[in-house]
């Protein structure tokens, strides 16, 4: 039996928004490894052997794109803009997860979660100061989103806790990481640059590390699970599943689906945490989730534009 056109593209489209959920849930569960891990290790530790997992993750990757002579994008390479970029990707990569991770101490899965996710607000308004164009969008997004913080986030004394404010802090360093990325991406080697990035903020983080925390065998160890799901699944597996895919579907399935990593950061907390939200939470990520979904859409939907890539978390 013959299958047509339609129905091939159909099942395609539902098999990479499958991939697309699968990549949004294991990057939300991410967020319960990582403060699992930290009951045996410290913060800069945890960071630097998840990113340096998933550099490695992404080296059989390269080595097939090399064997196959495919490059990602077809821009010529230049290797001094890819040690220069992932430098600075790097370092960008290493504040915002540094910030992530502590804050992480303070706050819960959940939370962390939705504030990240807010980078996807912040990229077009940072990007406003680069000459960049946003829409209305942006805008309601924004609203939604800051009004979403208040009722997660703060007291009745208008005071924001700890732990929320150091990720909200790091969720600017995501932003300018996303614009970076935006930049250097169409001059070399996305995977390279990926690796470079990963290797950088690995390196940073384990000089810190090394340099105020205490690093056992034992507590790697017993940080194991924890630091092989951060790293080879949510930063190796995960990230080349959403390069392959995105590329594939449609941005606003992209939008819609890649969003959902907060959710699954609330669900994840609440599973292996006990974490629980209050209804006030709930309300305030529901207005968060409604900002971000906005802010990625309204463009898409204005300017029918089906090739324009959406920005998702790494």
């Amino acid at each position: 039996m013959m299958t047509s056109p339609s129905t091939s593209r159909k099942e395609s489209n539902l098999t990479s928004d499958a991939l697309l959920l699968l990549t949004a849930g294991i990057w939300g569960f991410a967020f319960v490894a990582q403060r699992v891990g930290m009951e045996y290790m410290g913060p800069f530790a945890f960071n630097g052997i998840r990113f340096a997992l998933g550099a490695l993750a992404l080296v059989p990757l390269i080595l097939w794109n090399s064997r196959k002579k495919i490059r990602t994008p077809t821009a010529p390479d230049s290797r001094k803009l890819l040690i220069l970029g992932g430098i600075l990707a790097g370092t960008l990569v290493f504040i915002g997860a540094s910030f992530q991770q502590v804050g992480l101490i303070y706050t819960t899965a959940g939370n962390a979660g939705f504030i990240t996710g807010l980078y996807v607000v912040i990229v077009p308004i940072m990007g406003l100061a680069f000459g960049q164009r946003t829409t209305a969008g942006t805008a309601i997004g924004a609203i939604l989103a800051a009004l979403g913080l208040y009722m997660l986030s703060f007291t009745e004394t208008l005071a924001i806790s700890w732990g929320d404010l150091l990720v909200l802090i790091g969720a600017f360093f995501w932003a300018a990481q996303v614009l970076a990325i935006g930049w250097l991406s169409p001059q070399t080697d996305t995977i390279k640059l990926a690796f470079m990035e990963f290797a950088v903020c690995s390196a940073i983080s384990m000089a810190v590390a090394f340099a105020i925390e205490t690093i056992t065998w034992q507590a790697i160890s017993d940080a194991a699970l924890p630091l092989l799901y951060g790293g080879l699944a949510s930063v190796g597996v995960a990230y080349t599943i959403q390069i392959m895919i995105q590329k594939k579907t449609h941005p606003a399935h992209a939008a819609i689906i890649m969003s959902l990593e907060a959710v699954f950061a609330v669900i994840g907390g609440w599973l292996f945490l006990g974490e629980v939200l209050s209804y006030k939470g709930m309300i305030g990520c529901s207005l968060m989730l409604a900002g971000m979904v906005i802010s990625q859409l309204w463009g898409l939907r204005i300017n029918k534009r089906p090739s324009e890539k959406i920005i998702s978390s790494n």
